[in-house]
């Protein structure tokens, strides 16, 4: 069995998600210790302990520790069964981060599957739904599995309540080379709403249009009429060639709108100004279908905290070799193969 340390890496949630996801494609059985270490509240929170459940249901998986703040858990998968799923967070926890945990299985599984989801939709330091569907599952696609994701309704933190809807059909991974982006095709800034002054909306994409100097036809608000809680969400694409690119910022308690704008701003420009395909975000989500593929190549940004954790998670379940190649300080050139 093989025995991986929480606390390694950035020491949060993803060694955990990699792990339970690679466990289920490669039915390799995995003790974790000091689960969640790094964070304020280390051990399984309720979205990973949905994670975990989930995991398990779809593997068939023998588990022990699988409950709210456990620092250790035995995870054992005996067989990957395809089929009609629900999984609900039961909280604003992110869904997003549930379904990644068993979309990689699923999508070499044997057969289709359908996934339904509740939680969090919209959740800081979790993957949008706008990014799983614009940047992410594009990718997918072209890697061979067909999967289609449907947002049913938004789920903010922290009443959470959002609905979204998968549809997996699996097939193959292929290597995937995505090294330059091209011309940039089109740009959308959306301030979304739900219970909040139009004002702050207004603010948010006038701070875009001065730090960015995209057009006013380019930004637009969207105003949700009925949602379970409030919310503030400031999402801006980058619609290139090859590639799609998603840019997100959550409005908080406390946080003036013009810097939940800047830092979307800041990292939109990063990317743009480095001139690469794939920006930090969709980097470790890329590396992990790449390993899985057993091979492709792409130019990105300096490696973040979650792509090295990636890196170090993968030694643990796959026979892959990742080289990380400094093209200059702000890109990368990431090829993996066998």
């Amino acid at each position: 069995m093989v025995r991986i340390d929480g606390s390694k890496g950035e020491g949060g949630g993803q060694v955990l998600r990699t792990s339970l996801a690679l466990s289920l494609v490669t039915g390799t059985p995995f003790e974790m210790v000091n689960i969640r270490a790094g964070r304020a509240k280390p051990g399984l929170l309720r979205q990973h302990l949905t994670a975990v459940k989930a995991a398990a249901e779809v593997g068939a998986a023998e588990v022990t520790g699988a409950e709210l703040g456990s620092r250790e858990l035995t995870f054992k998968p005996r067989a990957l069964s395809p089929g009609n799923y629900y999984f609900a967070v039961g909280t604003a926890g992110s869904a997003t981060l549930v379904l990644q945990t068993v979309l990689p299985a699923l999508m070499m599984a044997s057969g289709p599957s359908t996934l339904r989801l509740e939680g969090g939709t919209h959740n800081k330091a979790a993957p949008p739904f706008d990014f799983l569907e614009k940047a992410y599952l594009p990718l997918v696609r072209r890697m061979g599995p067909k999967v289609e994701a449907v947002l049913e309704r938004h789920g903010f933190f922290p009443a959470g309540g959002g609905k979204l809807r998968v549809n997996v059909d699996p097939a193959p991974l292929k290597p995937l080379t995505l090294m330059e982006r091209g011309r940039v095709t089109r740009r959308q800034g959306t301030a979304l709403i739900a219970q909040i002054p139009f004002d702050v909306a207004k603010r948010e994409l006038a701070t875009v249009e001065e730090l960015l100097k995209w057009r006013p036809d380019e930004l637009r608000t969207e105003e949700l009429k009925r949602s379970v809680g409030p919310g503030n969400v400031l999402t801006l694409e980058v619609e290139s060639e090859h590639v799609t690119e998603v840019f997100t910022s959550f409005g908080e308690r406390g946080v003036r709108a013009e810097d939940v704008a800047g830092h979307a701003a800041a990292e939109a420009k990063r990317y743009l100004d480095a001139e690469v395909p794939v920006g930090e975000h969709l980097c470790d989500q890329l590396l992990l279908l790449l390993a899985l593929a057993k091979g492709g190549s792409f130019r990105t940004l300096p490696l973040d905290g979650h792509s090295e954790t990636q890196l170090h998670t993968f030694a643990h379940f796959l026979d892959v070799k990742v080289d990380v190649r400094e093209v200059s300080p702000e890109v990368r050139e990431v090829e993996v193969r066998p």
